[in-house]
């Protein structure tokens, strides 16, 4: 059967807090999709999970799976599993029975019970291991048990908390694959993944939901945006969505609008006495001359010592670190306060200390309102029309 989960206003406020964990949420993950809460430390995305769990009490809203209302429904009879970060093994019992544990609970027959652990077993790779215990397993082999243990109920959502980052770079990175190729192999079940990684986010999710933190959730509510990961990353709603998404993170540039067009604006960087006009392909009609705003463009879009549609911005390199596949170059102006982070090939020869002309392709710059909002760039425009 497939499943839609539907939150609607979901609210969790804890006793003396100074603000909601999780304020007025609305979404709808639909059967079979894969979607992703990320966010930084204290944004509430473990306590959304768990409450969508039943493991927390719901403060305000509703939870629907299938347009039932589940508020009040114990965990058991949720038709989820969980799979947490610390594993939760039984440390007396094997692989097969922890695996089957929870089916032997609800008074499952054996031989359905032996035939699902046997097929979860094959699915892992853990046909191996079904008789050793959790200490003579790794942290990999732990963490795909407890995936195991979740297939086993058959469950209308899987429900992950954070499940990687107690694993080394090398684990964390076969055992992302394990899962995406699972959801692949069990389409009809939707999974939900909490992570503050957003490597994990963007590699695994159908969908991502950013959540903010802080006071902005009392402001605005918990959802920053929710949408594609390529979406999240070209479109960004917000100054704190661009920020957030992206490794280097977006460069920000204080600027102020000369001029609005249709499908193109200009603004102005200040430097000192003298003043940078640049070109962005943004919709900012509406915007006064001299309106507040902040460039952004992200370090892989800079370009170094070419000429293009745009004045060029000069710069003193001041510091390179080298990645292999890509040359990180931080780069410095005399009248900004912060540096400049321009993604390069890996191959390219710098040295700190040389003078620098950068380029901004107005194609890829984005412009934000002194609140923070994201002005529609005019590539999103066209998609959608």
């Amino acid at each position: 059967m497939m499943t839609r989960l539907r939150l609607h206003q979901l609210t969790k406020r804890y006793p003396k807090a100074s603000h909601a964990s999780v304020k007025g949420v609305n979404l709808s993950v639909a059967p079979g999709e894969f979607c992703v809460f990320v966010g930084p430390s204290g944004c509430g995305k473990s306590s959304l999970l768990r409450m969508i769990a039943g493991l927390e009490v719901i403060s305000e809203g509703d939870l629907y799976i299938d347009e039932v209302r589940i508020n009040d429904v114990p965990p058991a009879k949720r038709g989820v599993a969980m799979v947490f970060q610390s594993y939760a093994l039984y440390p007396h019992m094997t692989v097969s029975e922890n695996m089957s544990f929870g089916l032997q609970v609800f008074g499952a027959d054996r031989k359905a019970i032996k035939a699902k652990v046997e097929q979860a077993a094959k699915r892992l790779q853990l046909e191996p291991y079904l008789h050793r215990l959790p200490r003579e397993l790794s942290g990999g082999q732990r963490q795909r048990v407890a995936i195991g243990r979740a297939i086993v109920k058959e469950p209308k959502l899987f429900l992950f908390d954070e499940p990687l980052s107690n694993l080394d770079a090398a684990l964390r990175v076969q055992t992302r694959l394990e899962i995406a190729q699972l959801h692949r192999s069990i389409g009809s079940s939707s999974m939900i993944y909490v992570t503050h990684d957003q490597v994990e986010a963007m590699t695994l999710a159908d969908r991502i939901v950013l959540l903010h933190t802080g006071d902005a959730i009392e402001r605005e509510g918990s959802v920053a945006q929710h949408a594609s990961p390529m979406t999240l990353y070209h479109h960004p709603a917000s100054r704190f969505v661009a920020e957030f998404i992206g490794s280097p993170r977006m460069n920000m540039l204080p600027a102020r609008m000369i001029e609005a067009r249709d499908q193109a604006c200009t603004v102005a960087i200040d430097l000192g006495n003298e003043s940078l006009q640049l070109k962005a392909h943004v919709k900012a009609e509406g915007l006064s001359r001299g309106s507040k705003l902040t460039l952004g463009i992200r370090p892989e879009h800079c370009r170094l010592g070419s000429s293009g549609d745009n004045p060029d911005l000069a710069v003193t390199l001041e510091h390179v670190e080298r990645l292999g596949d890509s040359t990180l170059a931080y780069l410095r102006h005399a009248h900004l306060s912060s540096l400049l982070t321009a993604r390069l090939e890996g191959d390219c020869v710098l040295e700190p200390g040389t003078r620098w002309n950068l380029q901004c392709p107005p194609e890829h710059l984005h412009l934000f309102t002194e609140s923070g909002k994201a002005l529609r760039r005019t590539a999103e425009l066209s998609s959608r029309d």
